[in-house]
């Protein structure tokens, strides 16, 4: 059964944690005590949905839901702490805190601990994201009650949508770039100036020329790209981005 567990406590459990080779038991009350926590739980560590699409949206959008009043932002999964610590370095979710249910027992807790036995997962956690205030459960997004593994209400976009309908959310950049290319680094220089995150791609390490040419038409560099428009080179993103502070 999942129960939607609004205004009610969290459940009180001790996570088994590993850091620096050493244990660290943390308690509800260690993170949820006094603060407002996002919390978003899914079926497992390095499964596809939760590694391509859960996760990085969490991480990426972890500096937003701060800025409007969240404290921390957790993600929950039935594994050990090895496997969820290997998982985050994966991830580079640096934004995020991983803690392992190891034992299922938060998941119980929440009513959220089902059967996976039809994939050989054993008993794991149902995907569900919730806002939690000094440890009070004040709202949740449970996914439907389907086969499967639904993804529909627990993403990252819809809980910011929640806590702050206004917000605006980070642009995705993608900057194509080589190896000592001056009108690279000013590309980047730039982006940063402008308090603009982006990911960069380096020619014959992450991409070939193909692949740019395929992409945006042409084999120079830098090309950027923004909210999935082409802007171009280095001369194109400076004009785009003082229309875009002049807006």
């Amino acid at each position: 059964m999942l129960n939607n567990r609004e205004g009610q406590t969290v459940p009180q459990v001790t996570f088994h944690t590993r850091h620096d080779h050493e244990w660290v038991d943390v308690t509800s009350d260690d993170i949820f005590k006094g603060k407002t926590v996002v919390l978003f739980s899914l079926p497992g560590a390095f499964t596809p949905t939760c590694s391509s699409t859960h996760v990085p949206r969490y991480n990426q959008l972890a500096p937003t839901f701060k800025k409007h009043g969240v404290d921390e932002i957790v993600c929950v999964s039935v594994n050990d702490t090895f496997v969820m610590n290997e998982w985050q370095r994966e991830q580079h979710a640096d934004n995020l805190t991983f803690l392992p249910d190891g034992n299922g027992e938060f998941s119980a807790g929440m009513d959220m601990l089902v059967d996976k036995d039809d994939l050989g997962f054993g008993k794991r956690s149902w995907r569900y994201s919730m806002l939690v205030k000094d440890g009070v459960v004040e709202k949740m997004f449970i996914e439907p009650d389907l086969p499967g593994d639904p993804f529909e209400v627990s993403d990252a976009d819809t809980m910011l949508a929640h806590v702050a309908p206004t917000a605006e959310k980070p642009k995705d950049v993608t900057v194509f770039t080589r190896e000592g290319c001056e009108f690279c680094v000013r590309a980047k220089g730039m982006l940063r100036e402008a308090g603009i995150d982006f990911e960069e791609l380096v020619l014959n390490r992450d991409y070939t020329e193909a692949t740019l040419r395929a992409v945006s038409g042409r084999s120079t560099v830098p090309e950027i790209f923004v909210d999935g428009e082409f802007i171009g080179g280095a001369e194109e993103l400076e004009h785009y981005l003082a229309k875009d502070i002049a807006a």
